[in-house]
């Protein structure tokens, strides 16, 4: 009979191959795994570092205002308050249903009328009054003060006069983004109140608005000489 030797056994080349082959697959999940994790753990923490940062959107950033229509009243007008434009815009429609638009411009300082049946607009520095009607309209806004008060006895009524200045058509960059907006295409001409216009002078369009101040100002435009 034969003996056989207890030797150690020599595993085959086809098992060595195929443990190889398993190690590195094993080690790519696992690095693949820690990747992932890593990648998930820093996006959380950018978004909650981030959203301490973003500034919180206003609740309210327009508010409008109409005035209250009493029997044989003409009066039929708005008022938008963009707080954060910084802007009051009133839209006043005659009795024929034509809108008229004037842009108060806190940002820039401006006026700009756009008047109802006309292809251009008008724009004038503000003067001390109106920044005074423009912050009762704002004053009225954060109150929520809705609707505004109509024309009553008490009310005060006056004639403006704007003068149009031939040939000082404004620039688009210095009218101010809230202009441009409300004109468009249209182009923009600087006014310049006056007394009255002489006698030969014609008054070819009036707007009338009402401030919250139990004051209606008809505001009418005519072109200088040129």
């Amino acid at each position: 009979m034969e003996e056989h030797t207890g030797g150690p056994t020599t595993p085959s080349p086809e098992k060595v191959s195929t443990a190889k082959s398993r190690s590195p697959s094993r080690l790519s999940r696992i690095i693949l795994s820690v990747v992932l994790a890593c990648g998930t753990v820093c996006i959380i923490l950018a978004a909650a570092l981030s959203f301490p940062h973003t500034s919180p959107k206003p609740l309210l950033q327009v508010v409008r205002f109409n005035f209250q229509s009493q029997p044989g009243s003409q009066v039929n007008q708005s008022a938008f308050v963009n707080k954060h434009k910084n802007t009051v815009t009133y839209y006043v429609t005659s009795p024929n249903n034509q809108t008229s638009s004037v842009l108060f411009d806190r940002k820039n300082g401006y006026i700009c009328y756009k008047p109802s049946g006309r292809n251009s607009c008008y724009l004038r520095m503000m003067d001390a009054w109106d920044h005074e009607a423009v912050q009762m309209v704002f004053n009225l806004s954060d109150h929520r003060v809705d609707p505004l008060p109509p024309p009553n006895n008490r009310t005060q009524y006056y004639r403006e006069f704007l003068a149009v200045v031939p040939g000082r058509q404004v620039r688009p960059e210095e009218a101010g983004e809230a202009a441009r907006a409300l004109c468009e295409q249209a182009p923009i001409y600087w006014v310049k109140k006056k007394e009255g216009p002489p006698k030969q002078r014609l008054i070819y369009l009036c707007v009338d608005i009402c401030f919250p101040s139990n004051i209606c100002i008809s505001i009418c435009f005519y072109y200088l000489p040129e």
